[in-house]
């Protein structure tokens, strides 16, 4: 009986279904290309290691002001990305495996608008890109004539690429020197592993003019520099393990450099240390200088900072201290402060964290969640 009800029932429904009208067709949805806002000095670049995932590595772009994620650059295996003088162009120099991991090799420079995030064009590369930290592996000269990637197989050296030409215009070798740091009007200064800086004159087709060889500047043995430099007004400032400050002045044909000076006091020596991926922030507005430090001893320069230190880079005076809540959001691994005059100073985490500070106050503004999976490096061009 119970049988028979039911399928009573559901004949009745399939019937009522049957003369039902059917339901409008969707709304046809169009997709367009969305162009950016004007672009804003607390934006940033977040390089994303993506959970150690390094064939899919990726640029984010995120509003310091709004908290917003606007767009991403899928960037390949190890990229160095490079921003043009204009602010209109992200190069980013890379490579492709065939099949992932492994495959035959391409290595190429691609070429974002960021108006839309949109790949403008690319340059094919010789099979040598440096597959290594992304600061100081690319750059623009001055005048956007050239882009300098750096290439190690095993030699150190870099490509220069004619960008007018969209073409390689030839090598320079570097005699195992490493990083590309450009300067007027077609410089490119490398660091060396005698303590010295090598400096590489070019002509107007790319290729080597001179080249000059300075002084040792900082001792490899007793306390080396983290590659990880900082642009300043003059140049570049590189932090050692210990927490000394190396400015480096590039407006000349030669290198100038600055007396050292220490961000820690005799008693501080050797126990508090910078630390991380990414190990300082600078202000060229402001003369500000951001530092992540944290307790530790001869080798810890990779653990990540639990307080930042604020310096006044014309009195050298610390002027701030500001603590990290390492139990909610875990270590400073990453600093970066934008280039205005009321800056924000941008923290990524061991745990994957994006903290943005007032960086005149050390006040915490918001803290974005899961902002990317490994977050490296931060870039503010």
């Amino acid at each position: 009986m119970w049988r028979s009800a039911r399928g009573a029932w559901l004949a009745l429904v399939m019937a009522g279904a049957a003369n039902a009208a059917p339901p409008p067709p969707l709304q046809a949805e169009h997709l367009v290309l969305a162009r950016l806002p004007a672009p804003s000095p607390h934006w940033l670049w977040v390089y994303d290691e993506a959970n150690n995932n390094e064939t899919d590595m990726r640029l984010y772009l995120y509003d310091g002001d709004s908290h917003r994620q606007l767009g991403q650059i899928d960037a390949g295996y190890y990229p160095s990305p490079a921003f043009s003088p204009d602010g209109k162009t992200t190069a980013v120099a890379t490579t492709y495996f065939a099949r992932g991991s492994h495959g035959a090799r391409t290595d190429v420079v691609e070429f974002t608008d960021n108006a839309t995030l949109s790949v403008s064009g690319e340059i094919v590369l010789p099979p040598k890109h440096a597959q290594a930290i992304p600061l100081y592996g690319a750059g623009y000269s001055a005048d956007a004539k050239f882009l300098y990637v750096l290439s190690l197989n095993p030699a150190a050296a870099f490509t220069v690429v004619d960008l007018a030409k969209r073409a390689v215009a030839g090598e320079i070798d570097t005699d195992g020197c490493v990083l590309v740091i450009p300067s007027a009007p077609h410089r490119v200064s490398s660091l060396c592993e005698s303590g010295r800086m090598l400096t590489v004159t070019l002509d107007d087709a790319g290729h080597e003019a001179s080249r000059k060889l300075s002084a040792p500047f900082f001792s490899v043995d007793k306390d080396p520099i983290f590659v990880q430099g900082m642009n300043t007004a003059s140049g570049i400032a590189f932090l050692s393990f210990l927490g000394d400050v190396y400015g480096v002045d590039l407006g000349a044909a030669e290198p100038q450099f600055a007396p050292v000076w220490a961000t820690t006091t005799a008693a501080e020596r050797g126990k508090w240390r910078p630390g991380g991926s990414q190990v300082g922030a600078w202000n060229s507005r402001t003369g500000r200088l951001y530092v992540p430090m944290h307790l530790g001893g001869p080798g810890s320069h990779k653990i990540g900072g639990t307080e930042v230190w604020v310096f006044d880079t014309a009195t050298h005076r610390r002027v701030g201290r500001w603590p990290i809540d390492v139990k909610k959001y875990g270590s400073t691994q990453a600093i970066q402060v934008s280039q205005d005059d009321r800056p924000l100073l941008f923290i990524a985490t061991d745990t994957s964290y994006l903290l943005t500070l007032d960086a005149a106050s050390g006040r915490l503004l918001h803290a974005e969640p899961k902002m990317g999976q490994s977050p490296w490096y931060l870039f503010n061009p």
